[in-house]
């Protein structure tokens, strides 16, 4: 009998995690380039939103028989 760990949210988590980087990545660049376009504070928030959404939902694991 084998037993298989999942997670329902891994791959919410990868796809949240690479299009926040995305957004800090692109808006740190106008920060640095053409600071009047930056939306740094959105970035901020979504990075906060991520990190809590990993944190509340990301340590529950389901068994499988």
């Amino acid at each position: 009998m084998k037993t298989i760990l999942t997670n329902q949210y891994t791959a919410l988590y990868q796809f949240l995690i690479a299009i926040t980087s995305a957004v800090l990545g692109y808006n740190l660049y106008q920060e640095i380039v053409h600071p009047e376009n930056s939306r740094l504070t959105l970035s901020i928030i979504l990075v906060a939103f991520t990190y809590y959404a990993a944190r509340k939902y990301g340590q529950k694991t389901e068994r499988k028989i």
